[in-house]
């Protein structure tokens, strides 16, 4: 027994499988967590290793390469690439989509083992990094204050820390620029030189005093007492008074020799909030959280939080990635309510039966809610992809459920029952509908092999789609048959026409002969139609290159950043000082900014934050948070089009570039081209870095130019000679050790108050060590008891070093960044690769074009296979239905100018060919396809029943063309909300609606007159010469019938 006679027999059985599909899919709606983008485990794993006070030359020779070498031959290792800078490494591995992320991890640590043992001795332990984005801080606050600026550390652990990670659902919360407290004891060498003291004897004192020691039990009496040597210091000022020797018989206390200051960390890394000093937190959520309820369940507990910290301080957001993510689910959720209530009206109008509207509707919310069961099973979440997949889908999950029920309309009409007119009409289309969705399967189910980004991207695209369309064929063969046997009636013959009988089925009446006079003339006039059609197809070509090419499309988040550089080697209080006159400008010409923060400086121990981008005391980023779109009357852009021009005004600053958020876990964007320079000279590098950096400046469209290779920084070098050190007992360990306790200083213990551990440090006063001859003077102790000068064993050279390197693939690499401007990607580049073919370079130098382009490049190979898999699908799954390798030639004919009215639409809307826009267009080959197989598989069942090829052509179109209209709009108006939404985050989506509905606008126009012109050429020749005459007879009988009615 067949699903749809089953179904027809046993309603209510069919309804109670349907109702738990409901529920069940409602349900698990419930529990699906909301995210931007699914989470995504990136092949990329980073080790940081951090040494201390080494200069990124020293950091690359040391840290780097050793790493690098040990790494290079682990398996399915697809890219290298590292960046050595002051104090710290980061050596990032990009292996192939796919891998198993934990296997390359497990392999990394391996290697790892075996490479430490190359490291110095004082570099500390490397970390491993993996990449997922789950991982990524999903909110910035920013904590404001002025009094309580000092002890703000220890307020936020207990206040604010602490009680944040104990919501369901945080990962970690991580604080930024707060101010450490430390005791500092500064030394004073004239008075060490005089006792005969060194920095590590002070060092090794205080240590020993400050320890507490339990000494084992004795008993006494009837007890039994612990005994436990007691001396860690209690209170800061103790330091002060502990013996560190004797001289000519009186006791010598560090308070002689040095001063002791608890105060906090000699800061680095300077964060501010609206012009006060300010301390950044961020939240990471836990993999598969709720970013939005994570984030909801944050900014509660901040208004708990805030009633009981000091009146000056203030937690302010700086980024809430919730707020992005819900405006944008929620603009998708009204598109889908639109596309839903669009394709209500387009079947009612067609249909003009409520019962019949209901019947097809009803499948809508089935089929959708089919893919929230899918996505809980899987582990997934709701986001942008996940409902633009809903969006896409919702106009054709009616298609079957239309073609169906227009089938058993006509058979009521005809005089049978609606149970009997279920039966027959399923039974005559339901292999076609089985075939359309296959072919409709042949294009979304590629889409989940897809690698790399885009495969990323698109995945879940690919898994939605399919199950949606897949359920909306089970109800368009089970359900609708069902309901209609029980809904539809017979409509009896009115005296009084109503109104949709009157005026708009009288109008589609007409559509009906227009139609077929017009495919009357076109069977006549076939040579002509496919030359026009030629013609309209190759014109179409020539548009290609206006149209311009772009990665992934930018969107409007409310968020601009300012990544400046200083000179290099510029002091942090100098940097400063353009901080607060770039914040000045902003307040004065900005009033669209809800709030500004600012970061400079950087931190020496900067751990995972290294991996995200530079920093140092010439460094200044600023994010500036704007109020919503529709609040303001400049976008993103345009404020920061302004923002260039007030930063060429500020002659300090050497370099800028402009941020809007964005790229992958943002909204799209990250359009940047890499000019990639690989060479070890450092000299010649540069030289044609700047060249081509010059060069592009004056490209038009190129904007935000920008070098990666940091101006070098002034060095201060000590050359030891080996020689002399022999004779003073000394070796470059020992001194070099001696050199860092003495100018960075020796952390000798901890000091512990009320459960907190802060640093003891002793170092030379500063007066001490801020010039050439300070350090000149520094003295060490050898193992006979001598005082050595620097002087003595070496000299101090000033020289430029600098104060990055990069690496990919084991070479150096410089790279020259820009962005496009008002110019497409694909453009710019080709200029680029211009001027790079004028630049003289030498033969172990090596420059490319990569970066977002060749992201891009790459990702239009694979939407290129992607096409050429699909249309082999699709074309396998119409000859095995066809049984001919001719008929699904003719239908695949309207492919290419489904793809004409995709780039006429890109042209005349002025949007760049995307990767988003590219997979629109593919998308397009199942939906073009089902419109051509209901028209041919008709033809072929009028074949079969004895009618003449032409009168079946006319007679198939005829009574097809509803069906085909009605499809078509649907799936047009369904994309429409999705195509003209202009809420945040739809500049994403937007490409996609565009390029698939000028594509089916055009193709559907074509398909509608090709397709028969087709059939009638590639249709047997003798079958066709045998009975022209026959054939052309009939052809004006019916002609003349028509001009008579």
């Amino acid at each position: 027994m067949s699903i749809y006679s089953s179904a027809v027999k046993k309603p209510i059985t069919t309804s109670m499988v349907f109702l738990a599909v409901i529920i069940l899919g409602l349900y698990s709606l419930t529990k699906l967590p909301i995210d931007f983008y699914p989470e995504v485990e990136f092949p990329a794993i980073s080790v940081i290793t951090t040494y201390p006070g080494a200069g990124a030359g020293d950091i690359e020779t040391n840290i780097t390469r050793p790493l690098e070498d040990g790494f290079n031959s682990l398996s399915n290792l697809k890219k290298l690439h590292s960046t050595s800078r002051e104090n710290i490494s980061v050596v990032t591995l990009e292996f192939e989509w796919g891998v198993n992320i934990d296997e390359a991890t497990n392999d990394v640590r391996n290697a790892l083992e075996f490479s430490k043992r190359r490291l110095p001795d004082d570099a500390e332990q490397p970390m491993i990094f993996k990449f997922n984005s789950s991982l990524m801080p999903i909110m910035f606050f920013s904590v404001k204050s002025e009094e309580s600026y000092v002890g703000i550390e220890k307020l936020l652990d207990e206040r604010l820390v602490n009680r944040l990670n104990r919501i369901d659902g945080i990962g970690q919360v991580g604080v930024m620029g707060s101010p450490k407290r430390v005791v500092y004891i500064d030394i004073d060498p004239r008075k060490l030189e005089s006792y005969n003291l060194t920095i590590e004897m002070i060092g090794g004192i205080v240590a020993a005093e400050n320890i507490n020691l339990p000494s084992g039990k004795i008993e006494m009496g009837l007890m039994d007492y612990q005994l436990k040597v007691e001396g860690e210091f209690s209170r800061s000022e103790q330091i002060k008074d502990v013996p560190v020797g004797s001289f000519m018989g009186q006791t010598i206390y560090i308070n002689d020799i040095a001063t002791v200051r608890d105060t906090v960390k000699d800061m680095t890394i300077f964060e501010r909030a609206d012009g006060l000093n300010a301390t950044r937190m961020m939240i990471m959520k836990q993999s598969g959280g709720n970013t939005v309820a994570v984030a909801k369940a944050v900014r509660e507990q901040l208004v708990e939080i805030q009633k009981t910290l000091p009146k000056d301080i203030k937690v302010i957001p700086i980024f809430d990635s919730s707020e992005f993510i819900s405006t944008s689910v929620r603009n998708l959720s009204e598109t889908l309510l639109y596309a839903l209530l669009f394709v209500i009206l387009v079947i009612l109008f067609f249909l003009g039966r409520w019962r019949a509207t209901f019947i097809v509707v009803i499948t809508i919310p089935i089929s959708l809610i089919v893919s929230f069961i899918y996505l809980q099973l899987s582990g997934n979440t709701i986001n942008i992809i996940s409902l633009a997949s809903l969006s896409i889908a919702i106009g054709m999950v009616v298609d079957d459920a239309i073609v169906v029920l227009e089938n058993i309309t006509r058979h009521i009409e005809r005089g049978s029952t609606p149970r009997e007119a279920a039966l027959h009409a399923t039974n005559e289309v339901w292999l076609a509908v089985i075939v359309t969705t296959l072919v409709v399967l042949a294009v979304f189910i590629p889409l989940t092999f897809v690698s790399g980004i885009t495969g990323v991207m698109f995945r879940q695209l690919g898994w939605i789609v399919s199950i949606v369309i897949t359920t909306s064929t089970i109800a368009a063969i089970s359900l609708t048959p069902m309901m209609s046997s029980l809904l539809l009636r017979l409509r009896p013959e009115k005296e009084k026409k109503s109104f949709y009988d009157r005026t708009i089925k009288v109008w589609l009446d007409k559509l009906d002969n227009f139609y077929a006079r017009t495919i009357k003339w076109s069977l006549r006039h076939k040579t002509v139609v496919l030359f026009s059609a030629l013609a309209i197809f190759v014109g179409s070509l020539f548009l290609i290159p206006f149209l311009g090419t772009e990665f992934m499309p930018e969107s409007d988040e409310s968020r601009v950043s300012i990544f400046a550089e200083l000179q290099t080697g510029t002091r942090v209080d100098e940097t400063a000082k353009i901080v607060k006159q770039i914040e000045d400008i902003i307040e004065e010409r900005y009033p669209e900014t809800r709030l500004v923060s600012s970061s400079y400086g950087a931190d020496d121990q900067a751990g995972v934050s290294s991996i995200f981008g530079s920093a140092g005391s010439h460094i200044i980023n600023i994010q500036m948070r704007l109020v919503k779109p529709h609040e303001r009357k400049r976008t993103c852009w345009e404020i920061g089009d302004d923002i260039r021009e007030q930063l060429k005004q500020i002659p300090e600053i050497v370099n800028y570039t402009i941020g809007f958020g964005g790229g992958f876990g943002g909204g799209g964007g990250g359009n940047n081209i890499d000019v990639e320079i690989y060479g070890y000279d450092f000299e010649v590098t540069n030289k044609i870095a700047n060249e081509l950096s010059e060069r592009i400046k004056k490209i038009e469209g190129a904007r935000d130019v920008s070098i990666s290779r940091e101006k070098s920084k002034p060095e201060l070098k000590v050359v030891l000679d080996r020689d002399k050190l022999s004779q003073f007992g000394l070796n470059t360990a020992t001194v070099s050790m001696a050199m860092r306790n003495r100018v960075q200083g020796m952390i000798a213990t901890k000091y512990r108050e009320k459960g907190e551990e802060y640093d003891i440090i002793v170092r030379l006063e500063e007066d001490f060590r801020n010039s050439i001859t300070d350090i000149e003077n520094i003295s060490f102790t050898n193992s006979q008891g001598q005082q050595i000068r620097l002087t003595e064993i070496g000299e101090v050279q000033e020289h430029w070093s600098p104060p990055n390197i990069e690496r990919l693939n084991r070479e150096r690499i410089v790279k020259v960044t820009c962005k496009p401007y008002k110019t497409s990607m694909g453009d710019l580049a080709k200029n680029i690769q211009k001027e790079i073919d004028q630049v003289e370079v030498s033969g172990d130098v090596i420059i490319e074009v990569g970066g977002a382009y060749k992201d891009q490049q790459e990702s239009f190979a694979d939407l290129g296979l992607l096409m050429i898999l699909s249309l082999t699908l699709v074309y396998i799954v119409m000859a095995s239905q066809f049984e001919s390798f001719r008929m699904p030639l003719i239908i695949m004919f309207s492919i290419p100018f489904s793809f004409t009215g995709v780039i006429l639409a890109l042209f005349i809307t002025g949007i760049p060919l995307s990767v988003i826009a590219a997979l629109g267009a593919i998308l397009l080959i199942g939906i073009v396809v089902k419109n051509g197989i209901v028209l041919v598989d008709f033809i072929n069942l009028m074949r079969d029943r004895g009618v003449p090829l032409y009168q079946a052509i006319e007679e198939a179109g005829r009574s097809r063309l509803r069906p085909v209209l009605m499809t078509a709009f649907t799936t047009i108006l369904g994309l429409l909300p999705m195509a003209l939404s202009t809420g945040e985050g739809s500049e994403i989506w937007s490409p996609m609606g565009i390029s698939v509905m000028g594509g089916l606008v055009f193709s559907t126009i074509i398909t509608m007159i090709i397709i028969p012109v087709a059939y009638a050429i590639f249709t047997n020749k003798g079958e066709r010469s045998e009975i022209k005459t026959k054939h052309l007879a009939a052809y004006n009988f019916m002609d003349d019938e028509n001009d008579v009615k």
